[in-house]
């Protein structure tokens, strides 16, 4: 009970930073956005060739968004906590009674909540476009990428802990990021690389989020691809909280 209650005035306390500059969400939303409006159209020429997966063009292409959402939403998330390391807010926590563990989940609870409706704006925009998915769809989709958020600001604040400069912070995680987005397939189907490099991204676990994702919004929520994405991306998210959490302890021990 106490975990439950102090990260909910964690997370009380950071939701009134976020309502009070809400423009955070629009910022968010704007670069999927563009991808949206920009390169999604060029798939269309592409969409009806062998490797291509079924479902259309903005099928295949606002899951893989969502997932590139979830990942740069949330890893840049550890930046904030390095101000509040250098103004001493984290060392004035020392004398707290409050949950180690629930500074990191107030703050991730936060962030995600941010990525769900962020997720939910992107989707709402392409459904002009053609984009089609059932309301359990989307409830389930957005669970995935509230895990794939948690899972990143959870790494975002561990190195934030660990590296304390936002110079070494931030070649760190967006240089980390990258590859793993482009063998993710979120831009191209990876069903259409060659072998080689299809088999370099089964070994990325985000390549197994986007497979999922795209099988939700077919409305195959029961295929094996949804399980094993999602089994992934929670035990992936766990370890993170763990090693955060850790930090987090170590920090204000």
């Amino acid at each position: 009970m106490k975990l439950m209650r102090d990260t909910w005035l964690v997370f009380g306390r950071y939701f009134s930073i976020f309502i009070h500059n809400p423009a955070w969400v629009a910022v968010g939303v704007l670069q999927p956005a563009i991808y949206l409006l920009l390169f999604a159209p060029l798939l269309k020429s592409i969409a009806h060739i062998p490797g291509f997966p079924p479902g259309g063009a903005y099928n295949v292409f606002v899951p893989g968004l969502l997932v590139q959402l979830g990942i740069f939403g949330a890893s840049g998330v550890g930046f904030s906590l390095i101000a509040e390391l250098r103004e001493g807010v984290v060392e004035r926590l020392r004398v707290t009674p409050v949950s180690r563990l629930s500074l990191l989940l107030g703050r991730a609870m936060r962030d995600t909540l941010t990525l769900l409706v962020q997720s939910l704006i992107l989707v709402l925009i392409a459904l002009p476009f053609g984009l089609s998915i059932q309301p359990v769809g989307m409830l389930v989709v957005l669970a995935l990428v509230g895990l794939i958020g948690l899972m990143f600001a959870s790494i975002s604040y561990w190195l934030a802990l660990v590296l304390r400069d936002e110079n070494s912070f931030a070649p760190v995680i967006f240089t980390a990021a990258l590859p793993l987005l482009l063998l993710s397939g979120v831009l191209l189907p990876m069903t259409l690389a060659p072998s080689w490099l299809q088999t370099i991204s089964t070994l990325n676990p985000l390549s197994h989020a986007v497979t999922a994702a795209r099988d939700i919004f077919l409305g195959n929520i029961a295929n094996g691809n949804v399980g094993l994405g999602f089994l992934i991306m929670a035990a992936l998210a766990l370890l993170a909280v763990a090693g955060a959490a850790r930090s987090f302890g170590r920090a204000i021990a």
